[in-house]
């Protein structure tokens, strides 16, 4: 592994590239905070996937990605003189020392949870009139779902055991179906997200993240699905005109490969 001065010297490369980049480089020149931002959410996903298929060669290189990203918003501001990169890495820096009291200052805690509960409470202190001000709107709704039951149960608004959660999951499937031989299209939506919801909650009190347990099925459906496409194309027999029975069989052996 590098040492700090390396590590640090390597920090003011990426810093003088980005210089020179955005000095000399017709795209970098005329890049803003505003046409970098679907870039940067595009990167985030891509850093995601290389995490979640566990490959650490990938996931330096889209933490690479995503770091020049930081440098490219810390240059504009800079130039704009709203901040600098040493003035984004001293407010988080500052923040972290507030907001870890058991490190830095004389507040004792006992488990990870009192730490949560503990940086909840400081938020509210600097503040924030809500602990759910933190949940980015523009986050994807299964996971803004599981932030925001992670918040308010820092807070104590939580269910006691995971029967509870899996009882109330029980109780809006039964809502859903009511509203479904309703024919009601709107009230089947609300129950539906209800359902959503309740299932993200389950998850997280069996310790599971939703997220990446819905994206480890889609990856097997995936895969499953292109061997019954690399099937059909053995047998040269397009897959729209095959019965499901035929499917099937294909399906059931991609089943027993996975």
């Amino acid at each position: 592994m590098n040492s700090r001065e390396n590590q640090l010297k390597a920090i003011n490369r990426l810093l003088t590239i980005m210089d020179e980049l955005r000095e000399q480089c017709p795209w970098d020149k005329k890049q803003t905070i505003q046409s970098l931002r679907h870039l940067t959410i595009e990167e985030t996903y891509e850093l995601g996937d290389a995490i979640l298929d566990n490959d650490l060669q990938e996931v330096k290189k889209e933490l690479g990605d995503l770091l020049l990203h930081i440098v490219f918003y810390a240059k504009i501001g800079s130039e704009t003189k709203d901040f600098d990169i040493a003035d984004v890495a001293n407010e988080i820096c500052d923040k972290l020392i507030y907001r870890h009291p058991h490190i830095y200052g004389d507040v004792t805690v006992a488990n990870e949870e009192e730490v949560k509960n503990n940086w909840e409470n400081l938020k509210l202190k600097q503040g924030k009139k809500s602990i759910l001000e933190g949940v980015p709107k523009s986050l994807p709704a299964l996971v803004k779902a599981n932030r925001i039951q992670d918040k308010v149960a820092s807070v104590g608004f939580d269910w006691e055991e995971p029967q509870q959660v899996f009882e109330k999951l029980k109780e809006e499937l039964e809502e859903l179906q009511h509203e479904v031989s309703e024919d009601n299209k709107s009230q089947i939506e609300a129950e539906f997200g209800d359902v959503l919801f309740s299932m993200i909650n389950y998850a997280r009190f069996l310790n599971i993240d939703p997220e990446n347990a819905l994206e480890r099925t889609n990856k097997k459906f995936i895969k499953r699905f292109q061997y019954l496409e690399s099937k059909a194309l053995e047998i040269n027999k397009p897959i729209k005109d095959m019965t499901l029975a035929e499917m099937d069989v294909f399906w059931e052996e991609a089943k027993k490969g996975a």
